[in-house]
């Protein structure tokens, strides 16, 4: 399908990230395409998923489009995100609809930028959609500058500069930022966790939403719970009776 009518098909739908981390409960593909056949239930209009395994057994239980990344960690390197080739081989094994890459301005491992890591895709495979995931408006106008078919706000508040920022802490000023800084696709991720928020990235200028945690990961959700209730007893002075 041609990458506008594709993206087109997004615009202003939800798009479910499906992820859990080796340490985390759900971790596994098995549990990952349970949450990606609920996401689906539940109207998602495409799923983000971690790792090849994961994205095949995905990919062959529900019929979406699939964003595919790889989270590793490297010594020499703060980028984590399909930080090399290595992972971008990986995901092209698989197949998914679109790569998201961390376009932060750190250097990748062995020294490379994200302008030669860009190259080196585009050169090796000319025609896969790319999305950066970037934190600041500076690192959204050098990835659209390099030729990404999207940009996402999924690092914002992940590094060394906006650490402590959210989404909808911020009043979504940082994602109307990013709208007047590019043209191309935004998408709005992170720390969005309530539907009222996601609409809200929608008023603000996002074309399509992303929600992972608020979702998918049920300590998440039960520790939004458990603090809220913790910060009314601490505020009022009540005190959970004991039998």
């Amino acid at each position: 399908m041609e990458t506008s009518n594709w993206f087109s098909r997004l615009k202003g739908r939800l798009v479910v990230s499906c992820q859990a981390l080796e340490d985390e409960p759900l971790h596994g593909s098995a549990v990952m395409c349970r949450m990606a056949q609920a996401a689906r239930m539940g109207g998602a209009s495409a799923i983000l998923a971690n790792g090849g395994t994961d994205i095949a057994a995905i990919r062959a239980s529900v019929d979406l489009p699939i964003i595919g990344v790889i989270n590793r960690v490297y010594a020499d390197s703060v980028v984590t995100l399909t930080a090399t080739m290595r992972e971008v081989d990986e995901l092209m094994a698989v197949g998914p609809d679109m790569i998201g890459v961390e376009a932060t301005l750190g250097l990748r491992p062995g020294g490379e930028t994200l302008t030669e890591f860009v190259t080196c895709i585009r050169l090796r495979y000319p025609h896969v959609r790319l999305m950066a995931d970037v934190a600041t408006v500076e690192e959204a106008r050098l990835a659209e500058c390099l030729g990404f078919d999207c940009v996402s706000s999924a690092f914002y508040g992940h590094t060394e500069g906006t650490i402590g920022q959210h989404l909808p802490a911020q009043a979504f000023a940082h994602l109307r930022a990013l709208r007047k800084a590019v043209t191309c696709p935004l998408w709005a991720e992170g720390g969005i966790t309530t539907p009222e928020q996601a609409a809200a990235a929608l008023a603000a200028g996002a074309d399509t939403v992303v929600v992972g945690s608020a979702i998918t990961r049920p300590q998440t959700i039960t520790a939004r719970f458990v603090v809220e209730m913790a910060r009314v007893i601490s505020e009022t002075g009540l005190a959970p009776t004991v039998n």
